[in-house]
């Protein structure tokens, strides 16, 4: 128990791990006990992430849950942990959604079984050492690991064009990496060189990029070639116009679970690079600041409006979802870009909002392509009157991802819109034309799939949920509906990373605009607060 409770992290992070270890030793031919062991790995990956919800207080200082140990002494890399409340969101997203996308995979997969669960729990070890390294070199290990298994989930399973679809998603994100890790070796051996103590974390070579005695080494300039280094990489993760070709390709071929956690989690891992490393690295020569937010605000609104224009023209249930994803990431980093408390809080929302109804979108799909074998919207219609409850549930997560108030899609775009509200009038306004579009498209299919008469006899007899499909369904549908009911919880987490955030990269932020913050669910008090709750003892390692 004492194991437990002082290294939390590692329990969580790990036991995907174990499970994948535990199948390769499961014979080959037993596909149900595959099944069996894979369920009960992927649900017990989410119990073990539950006594975070318990421990983790919002407004807690700094990162908690901390674990440090050597690792590579000769170079300072460690082995470090730890999360604050935006990682924390993105932890149990990643826990909830593995658990579901695995369970999703019970009558969808059926050859090489044992592969397949093996490749999904070593992908989510993969997005969780993403979310919780407080070290460089873990952090791009963790960010390679996850590469792999996403590279065979889409070439062994997925569909026609898979081998293409994986091998671009592979180059893709591989090209990306690269950039990064250059940007990653810049920064240690420029803050060695200004500080005299080789390391990898995190925290400490953020610190050095920001402090105004090293600006002699960490230059304007040299900051501007970090950014861009970083932003590469991340930007093609979100992904970012005009680097989203890969994604519609890899959604598309990708099995179910690996659409669902490609859309849920992998895209998040990008706008988390943006907001933990990016806005830190911004250069703080005011001309310069200015010209780089000006292009990623005006990249953020072409992302918005062009990927729910190509919705509108889509003829693949899987390809639509996958260019909507372009629109809503969109929205993600014209909050984050916004530089305000009120957008960052809501980009960070609202990438939680779209893993939980995008991703139930993609398992919506999976259910008719399991028993169709096919996702061209022309094959069904009427799907109301033979599957009445399915058309109920894709209904929920229809409005939940255009934003229907009452759920949650409408929390994240209304913070997001009021937070580039204050800076620019015309941002919030091209914004808001994505969001009249992104109603289009979403009604527009499921009137064509589940209105009218039933257009193909084999869809008469189309059986509805079954228990398993409700019991992938169901927690996001309850998940859609409290956020949008009661976002407070949520923004709790949220409030503080982000206030800390804007003091660093936008100091000026709360003076300029004091008359301008308005009350909301998120807003960020002008403050900082006075009281921070202190992490609990036995879950704090020093």
């Amino acid at each position: 128990m004492q194991l437990f409770s002082h290294h939390l992290l590692s329990v969580i992070l790990f036991t995907p791990l174990v499970g994948a270890i535990a199948l390769m030793f499961v014979p080959r031919e037993s596909q149900t006990l595959h099944r069996l062991v894979g369920n009960f790995f992927g649900v017990l990956g989410f119990v073990v992430s539950i006594p975070l919800v318990q421990y983790f207080r919002a407004g807690y200082e700094g990162y908690a849950f901390n674990e440090s140990a050597e690792w590579i002494p000769s170079i300072g890399a460690r082995y470090s942990l730890g999360i604050d409340g935006i990682s924390f969101l993105l932890i149990m997203l990643t826990t909830i959604l593995g658990m579901l996308a695995i369970l999703s995979s019970w009558t969808a997969i059926q050859t090489r079984t044992k592969e397949y669960y093996i490749l999904l729990l070593l992908l989510q070890t993969g997005m969780l050492g993403v979310f919780m390294s407080l070290d460089f070199f873990l952090f791009y290990v963790f960010w390679e690991v996850m590469l792999v298994p996403m590279y065979f989930l889409i070439g062994v399973w997925g569909s026609e064009r898979r081998l293409y679809a994986a091998i671009k998603f592979f180059l893709y994100t591989l090209a990306g990496s690269v950039l990064m890790l250059l940007g990653i070796l810049a920064l240690y051996f420029n803050a060695a060189k200004a500080t005299g103590v080789q390391t990898f974390d995190i925290p400490t070579l953020l610190a050095a990029v920001q402090n105004p005695a090293y600006s002699s080494i960490f230059t304007e300039s040299l900051k501007t070639w970090l950014f861009w280094g970083f932003f590469f990489a991340f930007a093609i993760k979100v992904p970012m116009f005009p680097f989203h070709t890969w994604l519609p390709d890899a959604h598309t071929e990708a099995p179910t679970a690996g659409s669902v956690i490609l859309a849920g989690v992998l895209l998040k891992m990008g706008t988390y690079g943006f907001i933990r490393f990016s806005l830190p690295l911004l250069p703080t020569d005011p001309v310069m600041r200015a010209k780089i937010i000006h292009i990623l605000i005006v990249l953020s609104l072409i992302s918005i409006i062009y990927g729910a224009v190509v919705c509108l023209m889509q003829k693949d249930m899987k390809r639509l979802i996958a260019y909507s994803s372009v629109s809503h990431l969109g929205f993600c980093t014209l909050g984050i870009f916004a530089l305000t408390p009120q957008g960052l809080s809501g980009s960070v929302l609202q990438q939680i909002n779209h893993g939980i109804s995008t991703g139930a979108l993609f398992l919506i799909v999976g259910v008719l392509y399991e028993r169709r074998h096919t996702r061209l919207i022309s094959e069904f219609g009427g799907l109301a009157t033979p599957m009445p409850n399915y058309a109920a549930i894709y209904l929920i997560i229809t409005l939940s991802s255009l934003g229907m108030p009452v759920l949650n899609g409408f929390i994240g775009e209304f913070t997001i819109l009021q937070g580039a509200f204050v800076v620019n009038k015309a941002w919030a306004a091209w914004g808001t034309l994505g969001i009249v579009l992104g109603a289009a498209y979403l009604l527009w299919l499921y009137q064509r799939v589940m209105f009218g008469p039933v257009t193909h006899d084999v869809n008469k007899n189309l059986p509805d949920l079954n228990l398993r499909e409700y019991a992938v369904l169901l927690p996001l549908v309850f998940l859609a509906f409290w956020i949008g009911i009661y976002p407070k919880p949520f923004f709790a987490y949220i409030d503080h990373p982000v206030e800390k955030i804007v003091h660093q990269v936008n100091p000026d932020f709360y003076k300029r605009n004091r008359s301008q913050l308005a009350e909301f669910p998120g807003s960020v008090s002008e403050k900082p607060s006075t009281v921070v709750p202190s992490a609990p003892a036995a879950l704090e390692v020093k």
